[in-house]
């Protein structure tokens, strides 16, 4: 499964899909002006759990935040406990 992404210039979302079109994945967030984001949700379906599948969108997240030299505000629950945890994709933190 490929990692796709959409975005509407208020809203986007990076996510996860089964061949079918069923989303698996998802982690949502809301642009807070240009320079800054915040994380709203993460939803993992029951298949994907314990797969990684939540990490792999924060990172997606986290490697459009340093391209677009954007920062993040991780409201979701799921986001800020690995922002908690891993201090290498901190530099992303609003402060």
């Amino acid at each position: 499964m490929k990692i796709q992404h959409s975005d509407n210039s208020k809203k986007g979302e990076f996510y996860l899909e089964s061949e079918t079109g069923q989303r698996l994945a998802e982690m949502a967030y809301t642009w807070a002006g240009e320079t800054m984001l915040i994380i709203d949700h993460t939803t993992v379906e029951d298949e994907l759990r314990g797969q990684g599948a939540g990490r792999k969108l924060l990172d997606q997240v986290v490697a459009m935040a340093r391209q677009k030299n954007i920062k993040i505000i991780p409201l979701c629950p799921f986001a800020k406990s690995v922002f908690d945890k891993d201090p290498s994709i901190r530099d992303v933190l609003k402060s």
